[in-house]
């Protein structure tokens, strides 16, 4: 089998060279190729959304500059004092929040010192009760000096 194929070279508006090449006995798609068309290849590629814009220097004096510069120049006062609040409501949480743990803490210690004094006359009072009742089973006798004789 043998393959036969062309190529057709152009330049695109950007100075790159587009080959397109037909393979006539493969049956296969034409896929472009690009190649730079300086033999060095050092040129810089130009991002689709600049390369509609022409180089045009910007007259610094127009009032579109002017009212561009304006706009930008409030956006960024905008964004910063925006930052700035947020950072400063930030300090400001933390702070509530480090008084807050601290009364929850205290109010831990209260708590703990609370349960320690309860728990202690719980035990206390059990273990009075403990020793005023008897064990089941070992009933005393008192002797009634009256019926001794009887």
């Amino acid at each position: 089998m043998s393959k036969t194929s062309q190529q057709n070279t152009a330049t695109d508006a950007n100075g790159v060279s587009v080959i397109h090449s037909q393979a006539h006995t493969s049956g296969l798609q034409q896929v472009p190729q690009l190649v730079p068309v300086s033999p060095g290849g050092g040129g810089k590629a130009v991002p689709p959304s600049k390369q509609g814009k022409k180089n045009s220097l910007v007259d610094r004096n127009s009032d579109e500059y002017r009212q561009r510069r304006e706009r930008n120049n409030m956006a960024v006062k905008k964004s910063r004092l925006k930052s700035k609040q947020k950072a400063q409501d930030t300090l400001q949480r933390v702070n509530q929040l480090k008084e807050e743990n601290e009364r929850l803490e205290a109010k831990i210690k209260l708590l703990t010192k609370e349960l320690s004094v309860l728990k202690d006359l719980f035990l206390e009072h059990a273990h009075n009760l403990a020793d005023n009742v008897q064990p089941v089973g070992t009933e005393t006798t008192t002797t009634n000096p009256e019926n001794n004789g009887q």
